[in-house]
């Protein structure tokens, strides 16, 4: 875990409305009245790929805003299998549960390296109740992440081995370049899907064969989608 910028280490605040996604994250509505009461530290932090940026039952230090990368959110079953139960990218709140309770409900680890801003959750308590649209954002913000948990569990976790793997490649595509899908390990895709290493090997390579993504790297990352219409009815 490293400060993106030694100044804003030092000084312990992040410039928010010089922000380059200010409009996607959590401080997207305040204005200058609402900065002027941010008095706690609000930090620029990056980290490695695998390093967790907390841990399930751990007390609550604040909310992340994601600014680059990915993130997963693990949870271990009953039987001690971890389970990936979203995946998080730029723009997403990280640790949203922490407005109802004192410690998390998750693992968050960087599956990429990752670039936040760590909110104290004195800051946003106090904004919830100092500014309306904040609080409202909040809200918004939290029902949007229960409900893409439960369509992302919904869609990962029913069909064929095939229709899985076809689904978490359609959710990875680039917002930006829906024709690029950037994916992650094997392990990682099997946790989340509920199947075996050898299993979305299979079907990654299946997917490549007949024609409808293709490698573009040599770590099998990131694939070009030929014909996303296929691995909707895969």
């Amino acid at each position: 875990m490293i400060p993106i910028k030694t100044e804003s280490a030092w000084r312990g605040t992040s410039d928010c409305r010089q922000c380059g996604i200010r409009d996607m994250v959590l401080f997207a509505d305040l204005n200058e009245y609402d900065f002027a009461h941010i008095h706690a530290p609000i930090d620029d932090l990056e980290f490695a790929h695998a390093v967790a940026l907390y841990a399930e039952g751990s007390p609550v230090q604040g909310i992340f805003t994601l600014r680059s990368g990915m993130v997963k959110l693990v949870r271990n079953t009953l039987d001690g299998r971890p389970r990936i139960v979203r995946v998080l990218r730029s723009g997403d709140v990280i640790g949203l549960e922490a407005l109802a309770g004192p410690r998390y409900d998750s693992d968050a680890i960087a599956l990429t390296a990752v670039t936040v801003c760590r909110i104290p959750q004195r800051v946003i308590q106090k904004l919830a109740a100092s500014s309306p649209r904040l609080h409202t954002q909040l809200m918004h913000k939290w029902q949007r992440a229960l409900k893409d948990a439960d369509d992302w569990l919904a869609d990962m976790n029913f069909g064929t081995a095939r229709q899985r793997v076809a689904n978490l490649v359609l959710k990875m595509r680039n917002p930006s370049r829906p024709d690029v899908a950037v994916l992650f390990s094997r392990e990682d895709m099997g946790a989340m899907l509920d199947l075996k290493l050898e299993t979305v090997s299979r079907e990654i390579t299946r997917l490549v064969r007949d024609g409808i993504i293709e490698q573009m790297d040599k770590q099998g990352r990131i694939y070009f989608v030929r014909q996303p219409e296929r691995l909707s009815v895969a």
